[in-house]
């Protein structure tokens, strides 16, 4: 059974505050993990109003501070935006605090637009670094060596799982070189996801930290009772993927009846093609979407994202996601099982 996890974009909503979109984030986390959960992410994002999770590790420390036995972590950091020592520092913290359950996603993208990149006083050559930093960034979590000059406190010996994100090829051959776990941004960019795959999987090296490839594919879910109901749901996110092509970063929309009246021809060409990987729907649609999915990527596991407005409409989709994967997984058992097995359950 493929494992699900949450990318939860902390998404501020009109009419509310990014103290309610944060708290809204710990308590899905809290579901999630009853729920089955293998893993909640949030991300690095600068000057979007839309978006409270800027300083990724605050937000994570809220999180897991709500929750036991959930993975908390960042899906991801946009390692170019900071020093390699710093981030050591944040997650080595982050993974004293709360032992085993820390993950550090990495990303060389801004996470942002080029005038925020100025005030980040990020160096636009940052990016060409990218996996010197991984390196450096890994060695800082590593146990210190002999004679080692620079010490992250807390930080060092703590091994943070690193993970590489990436929405091109660039990112699965790195994570391949490097035998790091390889997560797809699929549910906004999801052009070259099976190619990337391809090439993680063939040139993959074993590692210290992972001796086989592990895939993580982003996918957008809306799950509700009826495929009516979901699909009004989704306009939220198709709202806001239009309006980040108008150039406006504004908050999160409430659902409409009729998303054809709010974007354009081409606009909606572009959104479609950016929420390609897409599953909204009821039960029935979802478990059908997912299955080809998995079939289609060999995916280990799925990052869900499920944009939508009400927070506990949300928790109600997650809620039927999880429903839907577990009993397929629990179908696909008994089907394989030993009939022996089957009785004596």
């Amino acid at each position: 059974m493929v494992s699900l996890s949450i990318l939860d974009l902390v998404r501020v909503r009109q009419n509310a505050t990014p103290r309610e979109a944060i708290d809204h984030a710990r308590d899905l986390a809290a579901h999630a993990e009853k729920w089955g959960y293998r893993r909640f992410w949030v991300a690095e994002h600068h000057n979007m109003p839309g978006i409270a999770s800027a300083a990724t590790s605050l937000v994570i420390a809220h999180i897991a501070a709500g929750t036991s036995t959930i993975r908390v972590g960042a899906g991801g950091i946009m390692l170019p935006n900071h020093a390699p020592l710093i981030i050591a520092e944040q997650f080595g913290t982050l993974a004293t605090l709360f032992p085993g359950r820390i993950d550090l996603g990495l990303g060389r993208a801004p996470g942002t637009d080029q005038m925020t990149l100025r005030a980040l006083r990020r160096n636009p050559e940052s990016a060409d670094r990218f996996p010197r930093d991984v390196l450096e960034l890994q060695a800082l979590l590593a146990p210190v060596q002999p004679g080692q000059t620079i010490e992250a406190v807390p930080g060092a010996g703590t091994e943070v799982p690193l993970w590489i994100l990436g929405s091109s090829t660039f990112g699965a051959q790195l994570a391949a070189e490097l035998g790091l776990p390889y997560a797809f941004a699929s549910h906004f960019a999801p052009d070259a996801l099976d190619i990337a795959l391809e090439i993680y999987r063939a040139r993959f090296k074993p590692s210290k930290q992972l001796a086989a490839p592990h895939a993580m594919v982003g996918v957008n879910i809306i799950a509700a009772e009826s495929d009516e109901e979901a699909r009004r749901l989704a306009t939220t996110q198709q709202m806001s993927f239009t309006d980040l092509r108008r150039g406006m970063r504004g908050l999160s929309k409430p659902p409409i009846d009729n998303i054809e009246a709010y974007w354009s021809w081409a606009e909606k060409a572009q959104a479609l093609n950016m929420l390609a990987c897409s599953i909204v729907g009821s039960r029935d649609k979802v478990r059908a979407g997912v299955e080809r999915l998995v079939a289609r990527t060999g995916a280990d596991e799925l990052m869900i994202v499920s944009d939508v407005f009400d927070h506990a409409t949300r928790l109600r989709s997650f809620e039927i996601i999880a429903d839907v994967v577990n009993e397929t997984g629990e179908e696909s058992v008994a089907k394989t099982a030993p009939k022996a097995q089957i009785l004596s359950n």
